[in-house]
């Protein structure tokens, strides 16, 4: 996919909204918002480990759209532009985690009830939620510029290209940082190929 617009709008929607929201029609947020809210929380909840901190930093990300529509000049894909808002505004929160620790058994149990298992017995849904709370926990023990790159690789399938623009850095180096993440991941669950 790689313009990475969703497939029930056209191409030329997200610019078309942002236009109309420049020329005053504060009502176009709204599109954007729906047609990305799910996918720009995501993206924060891998950059954070706190699906509480990915929703409100999502809605920092849309309010920093709306502050920014007057400026907005289409010279990029619009996905890039609103994940480079994203993406320095999770970096902001890591920096000020960094500086102010806490942890959340909030966000470990609504984790934990956001697991897939409905259809398991009780032993396979406790495996399943195991693995991917190490999955998890491993990809957020990346350092962040990896764990940006994964995700956006990965789960927002956006080409190279367009990850280097979202991230201010060259294709080289997002292929790097994939590549880092990737082996970085490997050792961390090296101990679950094994079993």
């Amino acid at each position: 996919m790689s313009d990475a617009v969703l497939p029930d709008s056209p191409p030329d929607a997200d610019l078309e909204a942002m236009k109309r929201l420049a020329e005053g029609d504060d009502l176009a947020l709204s599109g954007i918002m729906q047609r990305w809210k799910d996918k720009v929380a995501a993206f924060l909840y891998r950059m954070t480990g706190s699906a509480e901190v990915a929703a409100d930093l999502a809605q920092e990300t849309f309010v920093r759209l709306y502050q920014s529509r007057a400026r907005y000049q289409p010279t990029a894909a619009f996905p890039t532009y609103l994940f480079r808002i994203a993406a320095n505004l999770g970096r902001n929160h890591a920096r000020w985690r960094t500086r102010h620790p806490t942890v959340s058994i909030e966000d470990c149990t609504t984790a934990l009830q956001q697991m897939p298992g409905h259809d398991a017995s009780p032993d396979e849904a406790a495996q399943q939620r195991e693995t991917t709370l190490r999955i998890e926990k491993a990809i957020t023990s990346l350092p962040v510029d990896l764990r940006e790159a994964l995700h956006l690789f990965t789960y927002q399938e956006m080409s190279q290209h367009e990850i280097a623009q979202t991230l201010g850095c060259s294709i080289k180096a997002v292929e790097t940082r994939i590549y880092r993440a990737r082996q970085m991941l490997k050792e961390l669950l090296a101990d679950m190929r094994q079993r």
